[in-house]
């Protein structure tokens, strides 16, 4: 079929500007099976010959969407290793219709371009890859999407057909287009849903997680945490959408759903590992920014089992630049914990990216009034944790540490100093 991908998906691309809905739902159906079947980079240069020129704003859109299943299955790493017709074609695709005036077809290009970003690699690419004069839009984009996440996208109105009301609490995954094939592979974990079909789980895991009812709210982390551990397929196809809902339960006022999201995390992390990553941006701000500062104890603890979750079941260096960005803007517990968090357990294996993460939150603490130790917590206090770090930091440097704070302000210099004498007085 590989021969034939080029004329069949141009065909099929074309018929999805048609004003029909039916057809549009069928076409969707084979361009799914398409994408779940045939070798992965020849639909995706199919994809980018039939639909990423085209004129028309469905067309667009369809092929975007697809497109980010594909860009999801073959991952970050190959899409970004330089390889002739595989870089070279999807980066400029993925920041072109990032770009788009379709705001559908804008979501699934920034979709992309967020999972993309998360690569240590994609910088470079980018500027390789990408014109000069795109460069600071394409950079603002990832940096809003990275601060803000993605956000929610503004479906087209559905169709009557395949559409399911929601009952009783739970979320029918079946719809009309996937129901004899679902029957038949029901216990197959790894089922293949179609477009129509995720579409309309997100719909129903919204309107149960956007409840005004808590105990729905509830009932909708609690549904989320069984599609992971009976149908992880299904959520890792929806990331984005899925833990944009699931973001909001994390940042509720409610005290009940913040602490019943928090200790589901945990579960879901252990289930969905390193398929996380894509929304490591999304994730660590939500438990952080308030629950590691919380009066509340339980959802104090409940944060510090997310935080070392993604911590034992992430790729280390995933999580380096969010934690220590958030570690040098936030304030009290919360920075004590993150900074001890990256002195003890977040060392990855490449030294470099330690130390153009870590040293410039480095010099932030020597650099401030905050380590002076008048933060304490459950934790300890600023100080001992910028000690901490710079103990790790030097075990991990050596003397290359202190080369690096020579091009710092006198002060920081100094102070660094001071800290590893203590340490090796003691």
């Amino acid at each position: 079929m590989d021969q034939e991908l080029d004329a069949t998906a141009k065909a099929l691309l074309h018929k999805a500007g048609e004003s029909s809905a039916f057809i549009r739902l069928d076409v969707d159906a084979a361009l799914d099976s398409m994408v779940q079947n045939c070798t992965p980079t020849r639909s995706m240069s199919a994809l980018l010959t039939g639909g990423l020129g085209h004129l028309n704003a469905g067309v667009r859109k369809c092929t975007s969407q697809h497109l980010a299943v594909l860009v999801e299955k073959i991952g970050a790493a190959r899409l970004l290793s330089g390889t002739k017709d595989l870089t070279d074609r999807i980066l400029p695709a993925v920041c072109k219709l990032a770009q788009d005036s379709s705001q559908e077809t804008r979501y699934h290009g920034r979709k992309m371009l967020l999972l993309l970003s998360s690569h240590r690699d994609f910088d470079k690419m980018l500027i390789k890859y990408i014109p000069d004069k795109d460069l600071a839009t394409i950079r603002d984009t990832v940096l809003t999407l990275k601060t803000k996440g993605l956000g929610e996208m503004h479906h087209d109105t559905p169709s009557a057909r395949g559409r399911h009301s929601l009952s009783g609490g739970g979320l029918e995954h079946v719809s009309s287009l996937t129901r004899d094939s679902q029957h038949a592979h029901s216990k197959d974990k790894a089922q293949i849903h179609s477009i129509a079909d995720k579409t309309e789980y997100i719909k129903q895991l919204k309107a149960l997680m956007g409840s005004k009812d808590f105990r729905e709210r509830i009932k909708g982390i609690s549904q989320l945490v069984t599609d992971c551990e009976d149908n992880p397929y299904l959520v890792i196809g929806n990331m984005f959408p899925v833990f944009d809902a699931f973001k909001s339960r994390l940042l509720e006022s409610n005290s009940k759903v913040n602490l019943y999201a928090l200790e589901a995390l945990q579960k879901i992390i252990k289930l969905l590992n390193d398929h996380l990553s894509q929304v490591v941006f999304i994730l660590v701000p939500a438990i952080v920014d308030n629950h590691l500062n919380s009066k509340n104890d339980a959802i104090y603890m409940a944060a510090i089992g997310a935080t070392e979750a993604l911590i034992s079941n992430l790729d280390s260096t995933l999580l380096l630049q969010p934690f220590c960005t958030k570690a040098q803007f936030l304030s009290g517990k919360a920075k004590v914990v993150l900074v001890d968090k990256l002195a003890k357990e977040l060392y990855p294996r490449k030294p470099q990216l330690v130390e153009q993460k870590v040293l410039p939150l480095l010099w932030h603490l020597l650099g401030t009034s905050g380590n002076s130790g008048t933060i304490h917590g459950r934790s300890g206090s600023v100080r001992g944790a910028t000690n901490n770090l710079c103990q790790a930091l030097h075990l991990h440097m050596g003397p290359a540490l202190l080369d690096c704070a020579s091009s710092q302000p006198s002060n920081i210099h100094q102070s660094l100093n001071d800290i590893l004498k203590n340490f090796s007085t003691s």
